[in-house]
């Protein structure tokens, strides 16, 4: 797809910081990083959420993030690190992306980016069981 920035930076159209490349992923330094460091995992395919990656992608994107999770500690001197995806809200490219972000105490980062709210009595009960209603095996959780 020559209009999405990410799979020109696949193969190779777009200059990119490339960290780490197989067949199925590639690793990136983000230009406008969290802290310096902040990698993006893409698939190589061009896939637009999580909802719609092939499940023989999962375990290779998920192994690549977790060996970077474990390279920004290595090679940065990071403490951790922060892994997470936008799905469609706040996706700036349309294509599956996981944000590795280096992590050091006292880094300034707090937590999520957005408010908190709490359940009201009842609630999370209510919550749940919609979602065990759509999820595979969800009726047994209950």
């Amino acid at each position: 797809m020559s209009s999405c920035t990410f799979c020109r930076i696949v193969a190779g159209e777009e200059p990119a910081e490339v960290v780490l490349a197989d067949e199925q992923v590639v690793g990136f330094l983000d230009t406008r990083p969290v802290f310096k460091g902040h990698v993006l995992l893409v698939p190589r395919q061009h896939v637009h959420t999580l909802t719609d990656l092939p499940d023989a992608l999962v375990g290779p994107l998920f192994t690549a993030a977790r060996t970077l999770a474990q390279g920004v500690k290595d090679g940065l001197g990071a403490q951790g690190s922060f892994v997470a995806m936008n799905n469609q809200v706040s996706q700036s490219v349309a294509h599956l992306h996981v944000h590795v972000v280096p992590r050091t105490k006292g880094d300034g980062l707090r937590g999520f980016f957005w408010p908190r709210t709490k359940y009201a009595q009842g609630e999370a009960g209510e919550y749940a069981a919609r979602l065990r209603a759509v999820l595979p095996g969800g009726d047994a959780a209950g």
